[in-house]
């Protein structure tokens, strides 16, 4: 079967990739530190193999802060609640630096007491969740990361979009073994599945999405007009309002469907996150703890192998090979997904991704 010209793929080295969007961040009016932070983020996303979440996600930012609903120069504040709560407000500007200001702070309190938490406020899409996971890891911490999203998600029962596809997110240092990063999402399948079977022509499994009129379709294009289904059925459904309730409800942003889609340039997404950082040497000794999480880790890829399995991962651990991979030969574009970024460099006269 012949590809498309527009799937057909190039690579790029992640440093090239990153000082792209970096100079295409800052010719749209993102300070040079703020511009660094997403770049690296969404790279971070790319490198994992999670491209529904990385540099592609460029052309939509570019437009929310064209039609100025997204604020490009905004700075996060944290305002202290007590000596392990804080909550950063985000002002409107992206989503990755007020994120990353939160688990900061989270980190900091955590050194101090053994746990901080902190609440996001006035946020917008921070893309994959593993990279704040990753920050803590990369200070020795543990971490819950939660946030809420733009309807795609029905209630359980439902047939009408309410509740966001927001990942749930945890992780946890190791020793000399993977670390411990769980990102997910409470549906069936990623949206970028049902995109992908749009693209080539392919059919969807019908327990994947509804279509408008709240019917299962083995149709990508209906199932993108309908709702994506939760994974486990009510149990899905549950951690999607979970999500709310910790990211929206409590920080006082947007929730109960009013986060507005990241694709929708109308107005501000009001997007919540819920961050906490975890000391992990409260009870034992950081080298023991590591060493048990080596052991878990060990016990868990050891398990015996049922027929069909040829290897048994670690949760993160698909992602951080991809990740190995990909550092060696350059992150996979399609044409089509090059030329749509480069035209966002030609508006602002910065260097074209050239392979």
């Amino acid at each position: 079967m012949e590809h498309e010209p527009s799937r057909s793929l190039q690579c790029f080295p992640p440093t090239q990739v990153h000082k792209f969007t970096r100079e295409v961040l800052i010719g749209n009016g993102v300070p040079s530190e703020a511009a660094d932070t997403v770049a690296k983020c969404l790279v971070a996303a790319d490198l994992r193999g999670i491209d529904t979440h990385g540099v592609n996600r460029i052309p939509s930012y570019l437009e929310r802060i064209r039609q100025g609903v997204l604020d490009p120069k905004a700075k996060p504040t944290v305002h202290q609640v007590t000596p392990v709560v804080a909550q950063v407000d985000g002002n409107n500007g992206f989503g990755f630096v007020a994120a990353s200001l939160g688990m900061d702070t989270a980190i900091e309190m955590a050194k101090v007491y053994g746990i901080g938490m902190v609440s996001v406020k006035h946020s917008n899409h921070f893309g994959m969740s593993a990279w704040i996971v990753q920050q803590a890891i990369d200070a020795d911490m543990m971490s819950l990361v939660f946030t809420n999203s733009s309807p795609a998600l029905p209630a359980w029962g439902a047939k009408s979009k309410l509740l966001g596809v927001s990942p749930i997110a945890c992780g946890a240092p190791a020793g000399k073994t993977k670390p411990f990063i769980l990102d997910m999402a409470p549906s069936i399948a990623a949206r970028g599945k049902i995109y992908k079977a749009q693209r080539r022509g392919e059919k969807i499994p019908l327990d994947w999405a509804l279509d408008e009129n709240g019917r299962p379709t083995d149709d990508p294009a209906k199932a993108l007009q309908g709702v994506m289904l939760p994974m486990g059925g009510p149990k899905g459904s549950a951690l999607a309002i979970m999500m709310d309730v910790f990211s929206g409800v409590l920080s006082g942003s947007a929730f109960a469907g009013h986060v507005t889609n990241p694709y929708d340039p109308a107005r501000p997404a009001g997007v919540g996150h819920f961050l906490i950082a975890i000391k992990p040497d409260l009870f034992l000794s950081l080298d023991e703890f590591k060493e048990r999480m080596d052991y878990l880790y060990q016990r868990v890829v050891g398990s015996e192998k049922r027929d069909g399995f040829e290897r048994i991962y670690f949760p993160g651990e698909l992602e951080h090979l991809e990740e190995e991979k990909r550092r060696v030969q350059g992150i996979p574009y399609t044409t089509s997904e090059v030329d749509c970024l480069n035209k966002e460099a030609e508006l602002v006269g910065v260097p074209l991704l050239n392979s």
